[in-house]
């Protein structure tokens, strides 16, 4: 069965994104791999975390959810303007 782990390829080596595999503790043994290339690679981490900081610091200098007055109603009707599928 074939497993499957993330990593980035740099040069000629891996660099695991998580944990490395267990398997791979033991460096004198050989491990058989297939390295298949993503078409697009993931943003990395802390520049998607850059992004969504910044969206949110322009929502909050445009007020933009200001009419909001009670948060727990606005999502109740926000809830029910949308049909459920399959359900009349």
């Amino acid at each position: 069965m074939l497993q499957t782990f993330e990593a980035r390829l740099k040069g000629n080596q891996l660099e695991w994104v998580d944990e490395i595999p267990r398997q791979l503790y033991d460096h004198s043994r050989q491990i058989s791999v297939y390295v298949t290339l993503r078409e697009k690679m993931p943003v990395e981490e802390s520049l998607r975390k850059q992004r969504l900081a910044e969206a949110l610091e322009n929502l909050a200098a445009m007020d933009a959810l200001a009419d909001i007055t009670d948060p727990v109603a606005w999502q109740r009707e926000i809830r029910q303007d949308r049909p459920l599928p399959f359900r009349e």
